[in-house]
């Protein structure tokens, strides 16, 4: 790479060269932190456990726009499968490879050079900028934002507006933005029988007949019926195991894994008594495990939706789609403070796989748009 690049793609390049595999930052961070210090911001280094934390901010007073992301990468898998090093940036044609190259280092790449264009062309700007980075996103999210959010929460910081550098873009960039996530309901049910022969069924206790009847009734329930952000709740089952691999045994016990996607118009509380409520009138002899991953959150039409779509509509020329479709992500999280949440990145179609890339415009159209949500919101 000899030619010229645009300060964000350099960025987003030495990022790559970094091996932050989840929970490793590798000195991303410190990449960050150096040019947001240079712009006057004041960094405070937060580590949880192995993760690596922080928190920036620039002003003291007025509303605070804050940028979010995370430095962490998922796993390359095999190397061979890789057409070159996932951690040596390689640009081909139209697009830059590298691993993190679209989740999400090239969208903290443009947070920053965009911040400092906006500094540059705005010294003096009305409100607060703030940065809001970790190294536990891909990973088990237990010592990184959320982390963070509980100190923010401890020093009385709540983010007016948060934008969150998620791949969110589906065809084109800024097509799709989410405005909100499911929540995620995990169960870890155990049910116990009695083991037998299976030529003597009277003798045993069948758990994946007695469990056969409750999975059909719970697969038929509606739980709701979705509202204009949200689609239904749905229940999906992910792993039944039985048996002990012999076919003249009855099994003594059998465990199911299912994990309720559920909307604004429900809780996991509600869920959770319905379905212990099915496990008990067909009188089974159970053990529930709960998880709930995040609860669901939503930011609708505001002055944050407004600066996020008309920003895009000038850089990209179209009508962004709000979503909240898609996994999880940091953004339950922070939501929880009570500010205006979306997130806004790159193409997700190459992110999590071999390969993975992004289009080399795209990197200086999303700085751009960065930087004019924050000309809508902090210079009014």
């Amino acid at each position: 790479m000899t030619e010229q690049l645009s300060s964000t793609l350099e960025l987003t390049c030495a990022l790559i060269q970094r091996h932050s595999v989840s929970p490793e930052d590798d000195g991303c961070q410190d990449l960050m932190i150096n040019r947001l210090e240079s712009l006057g911001f004041d960094i405070h280094r937060l580590p949880f456990g192995e993760v690596d934390n922080f928190w920036a901010v620039r002003g003291k007073e007025g509303p605070i726009l804050c940028f979010a992301g995370h430095t962490d990468v998922v796993p390359t898998g095999d190397l061979r499968d890789w057409n070159t090093d996932p951690f040596k940036p390689h640009i081909e044609g139209e697009y830059l490879y590298g691993r993190g190259a679209a989740d999400m280092k090239g969208s903290l790449a443009a947070m920053v050079t965009a911040t400092e264009t906006f500094i540059q062309q705005h010294p003096e700007h009305n409100g607060r900028i703030a940065f809001l980075i970790t190294s536990d996103e891909e990973g088990p999210a237990i010592d990184g934002t959320v982390r963070v959010v509980d100190w923010l929460a401890d020093q009385g910081i709540t983010p007016d507006w948060c934008v969150i550098g998620e791949p969110s873009s589906s065809q084109a960039l800024g097509d799709v933005v989410k405005n909100g996530r499911r929540g995620s309901l995990n169960g870890h049910l155990t049910v116990n029988g009695i083991q037998g022969h299976i030529a003597y069924p009277q003798l045993a206790d069948n758990p994946i007949h007695r469990i056969a009847p409750v999975l059909a009734e719970l697969t038929a329930t509606e739980w709701d019926r979705g509202n204009e952000y949200f689609p239904a709740t749905s229940f999906q089952v992910s792993n039944i195991q039985a048996g002990t691999g012999a076919t003249n045994v009855i099994p003594g016990e059998v465990k199911v894994d299912f994990n309720f996607r559920f909307s604004t118009e429900n809780t996991a509380g509600a869920l959770r008594d319905k379905v212990e409520s099915v496990l008990k009138q067909h009188q089974l002899n159970y053990q529930l495990d709960w998880q709930l991953s995040g609860e669901p959150f939503l930011t609708s039409a505001g002055s944050l939706v407004k600066a996020v779509a008309a920003s895009i509509r000038e850089q990209c020329g179209l009508e962004t789609e709000l979503s909240t479709g898609g996994g999880t992500s940091d953004g339950r999280f922070i939501a929880k403070l009570g500010g205006q949440v979306v997130e806004l990145g790159p193409v997700n179609e190459s992110i999590h796989k071999i390969n993975e890339h992004v289009r080399i415009a795209d990197l200086d159209s999303l700085a751009a748009i960065y930087l004019g949500i924050m000309k809508k919101l902090l210079l009014t």
